[in-house]
């Protein structure tokens, strides 16, 4: 695994911990100010900066036709976080579209 292949897997992990850490901050009682001011929302906007730099690195070396689709993952594993520990809703086209969005990914990894 080369240095970019690595920095693209940890900026996709570092920006689902960054949207969790933002769905951590956005409960419990407050406004908008209250909601930016928790740590957890400073934390997960960290996270996603993280995530840029890392992407930034990624672009280095691996195609941007590649590497975009390859950060749709995100979208997966933050709604299976979102159904199995804050207990939302996983209808049959969330389920579909996530399937879809799988299916592209090896679509083009594979391309």
């Amino acid at each position: 695994m080369t240095l970019h292949w690595a920095s693209l897997g940890a900026a996709l992990v570092a920006g689902v911990v960054g949207q969790l850490l933002l769905k951590a901050g956005a409960t419990g009682p407050g406004d908008v100010l209250v909601q930016l001011m928790r740590p957890t929302t400073i934390l997960g906007l960290g996270f996603y900066g993280l995530a840029a730099m890392l992407y930034i690195v990624a672009l280095r070396g691996i195609p941007v036709s590649v590497a975009f689709p390859a950060a749709a993952t995100q979208y997966v594993i933050v709604a299976m976080v979102g159904w199995f520990v804050y207990g939302e809703p996983a209808g049959l086209q969330q389920i579909g579209g996530l399937a879809l969005i799988v299916v592209g990914v090896l679509l083009l990894a594979t391309a």
